[in-house]
C-alpha cells in the first residue's frame, strides 16, 4: 500500500479462498477488489481537488472535516487492517499470554467474545466492531459507524470486524449473528497480540 497520495491498497495476504468456509471466495474477491479498491479510487479523486491535503497520511485524513475524505480514507485503512487480522480457519490459537491480558480486562475469554459479538450485532446499519487499546493501556470493545475508526479518538485497534452487509451477505444473507460467531474461527491471534504489544 502506498501510504501517501495517490493511495493504493494492499493485496490480500492470502488467497481469496483461504478463509472458506467462513468467508467464501466470491465475497473476498468482491470485497477486496471492488469495495476496498473503490475507497482508494474515490479518495484519490477527492484529493486531486484538495491539493493541500495530499501530503497527509490516512490516519490524519480519517479526521478530516470533509466527509468524502474521512469516509474513503477510513475505508482504505479499515480494510487493510481487517485483512491482516484474519487467517485460515482454525489455524491460529490465542496464546496463554494474550489470554491473561484478555482475562485481566474482561474476566474471561468467553465474556470478551460475548461482548465483542454484541458490539457487532448491536451496530445499527453499516459499521465495525473493534477491540481497542486505550491510551492508559486498557482493552475495550467499541463499535463505529460506516468507515469510522477508533484511531480518530486516540484508541488503537488490535482486532476489528467489518459488519457492513457486503462483508457477509452472499453467504449469510441477513444472518449477521452467524457471521459474527463464525469470525472466531479465522482470527489471526498472532497478529492481534503483535498489534497489542507494539501499540
Amino acid at each position: 500500500m502506498n501510504k501517501n497520495f495517490p493511495f493504493t491498497i494492499n493485496p490480500l495476504p492470502y488467497g481469496y479462498d483461504v478463509l472458506e468456509p467462513v468467508i467464501d471466495k466470491q465475497t473476498m474477491e468482491i470485497h477486496h477488489d471492488k469495495h476496498h479498491q473503490a475507497y482508494a479510487d474515490n479518495l484519490n479523486k477527492i484529493l486531486e481537488q484538495n491539493a493541500d491535503k495530499q501530503k497527509l497520511g490516512l490516519e490524519e485524513l480519517m479526521k478530516s472535516d470533509i466527509a468524502g475524505i474521512k469516509n474513503n480514507a477510513g475505508g482504505v485503512y479499515n480494510h487493510d487492517f481487517f485483512w491482516s487480522v484474519m487467517t485460515a480457519p482454525n489455524t491460529s490459537k490465542m496464546s496463554e499470554s494474550l489470554k491473561v491480558v484478555i482475562e485481566k480486562n474482561f474476566e474471561t475469554v468467553d465474556e470478551f467474545m460475548s461482548k465483542f459479538e454484541l458490539g457487532g450485532l448491536g451496530r445499527f446499519g453499516s459499521g465495525w466492531v473493534w477491540l481497542v487499546k486505550t491510551t492508559d493501556g486498557k482493552l475495550e470493545i467499541v463499535s463505529t459507524a460506516n468507515q469510522d475508526n477508533p484511531l480518530s479518538d486516540g484508541r488503537q485497534p488490535v482486532l476489528g470486524l467489518d459488519v457492513w452487509e457486503h462483508a457477509y451477505y452472499l453467504k449469510y444473507q441477513n444472518k449477521r449473528v452467524d457471521y459474527v460467531k463464525a469470525f472466531w474461527q479465522i482470527v489471526n491471534w498472532v497478529k492481534v497480540e503483535d498489534l497489542l504489544n507494539n501499540s
